[in-house]
């Protein structure tokens, strides 16, 4: 039963990677100031754009980290030095998350030149909490298996 469960997750983390893969492409075609723009205008043009697709990478290292440490799981080497090492890079990438998240708030805010930028701003504080608990869930999770693999 364990084995399907982890295989059903691992599946759930590579949908979410491809979901989220499909949505940085799709979501700036149908955004309203591209409406008649080229493609090339579209995905060449915009800085922030640029910025975005940058900021994303740790979000798909730590898809990737948590995939390995599901095949921890799975093969019952979840106290190896090798799952808190993908404990420990899950953590670091959802601080760098914060730590692009954060300046591409205050360009939003007060350097795009838009009245409004009221829904942006609050899609970078969900994504920051957000940040924030994977950080605190995988900052205690390393602890517990550093404490497990002592004994």
């Amino acid at each position: 039963m364990k084995k399907y469960s982890v295989l059903f997750l691992q599946a759930v983390t590579v949908l979410i990677g491809i979901g989220a893969v499909a949505f940085l492409l799709w979501e700036p075609t149908a955004e309203g100031r591209n409406v008649n723009a080229t493609l090339f205008e579209i995905y060449f043009k915009d800085p922030f754009l640029v910025y975005a697709y940058i900021a994303s990478i740790p979000f798909f290292i730590a898809l990737v980290q948590a995939f390995k440490l599901l095949g921890y799981v799975g093969s019952d080497t979840v106290f190896s030095s090798s799952a808190m090492k993908a404990v420990r890079t899950i953590r670091y990438c959802a601080v760098a998350i914060i730590g692009f998240v954060v300046p591409g708030l205050f360009f939003i805010r007060f350097f795009s030149g838009s009245d409004d930028s009221a829904g942006g701003v609050a899609m970078g504080v969900f994504i920051i909490f957000g940040s924030l608990i994977v950080s605190a869930v995988s900052s205690t999770l390393e602890r517990i298996l550093r404490s497990a693999g002592e004994r």
